[in-house]
């Protein structure tokens, strides 16, 4: 488990899905330890975020075949999905599992159209999904590599939506950076430059490291709403205002 704050990370829409009995409790075990000694905490699961390993087997008797699945957390809940029949349609995949409808479909394809590492067999055998479209356990799929990868080619963000994300975190880390000046100087009352940004740096090092730059601007924004002004003996030393 990676516990993450949002300022560490990227903003982006959580999309869920229904796990396997096995992947839910450890999810529900994880939460009651984590919370337990973090009170007052909420956790977020980035489930499309999240990769696996799994043990898949084919064929059958003296010619059965033992494979390991490098796969993402989405398509364990497709794969864990054969362990009880071998032939799915993709409306029956998405009632399922839940899976976000881009997302099933992305997965999917790495399990199915890659003719050299192809888990499952669609049908028709096309691109293009159909809810109708049938998708089978491959049982006569061999690879020389025990190890085999199945996870799905990145996909790149559109650049309206990372610009966006690089905003949207921009303002997070604004708001820790003014609140953290805002810590210090309630405290010590007033405070010479350096001695804030070094005290500020410190403070904010387990989320991220803020430039002095970037400290010096909230100060001045702060200054502009009044939370804080220039000492009139010395402009280099702030004085926090009640």
């Amino acid at each position: 488990m990676h516990v993450l704050t949002t300022g560490f990370w990227p903003t982006q829409s959580t999309s869920k899905c229904n796990l396997p009995n096995d992947l839910q409790k450890c999810t529900e075990i994880f939460q009651k330890y984590y919370l337990s000694n973090h009170n007052g905490r909420r956790l977020t699961w980035q489930i499309n975020m999240g990769s696996a390993e799994m043990r898949g087997f084919f064929g059958a008797g003296a010619n059965q075949k033992k494979h390991e699945l490098n796969v993402t957390t989405f398509q364990v809940c497709v794969l864990t999905l054969y362990n009880n029949q071998d032939t799915f349609t993709f409306r029956d995949l998405h009632n399922l599992t839940q899976i976000p409808v881009p997302d099933l479909k992305r997965n999917l394809l790495a399990l199915c159209a890659n003719p050299t590492v192809r888990i499952l067999k669609k049908e028709p055998a096309v691109k293009k999904f159909l809810e109708t479209d049938t998708f089978t356990y491959n049982d006569e799929f061999k690879s020389k590599l025990f190890r085999v990868k199945l996870l799905p080619s990145t996909q790149k963000d559109s650049e309206p939506a990372r610009e966006a994300t690089i905003v949207k975190i921009d303002e997070d880390r604004k708001h820790m950076i003014e609140a953290a000046i805002v810590r210090v100087m309630k405290s010590r009352k007033s405070m010479q430059h350096a001695q804030l940004v070094a005290e500020v740096s410190k403070q904010l090092s387990s989320r991220f490291r803020p430039t002095p730059v970037d400290i010096k601007k909230r100060v001045e924004s702060l200054i502009e709403r009044e939370y804080l002004e220039r000492s009139a003996a010395d402009r280099k030393i702030y004085n926090y205002l009640a």
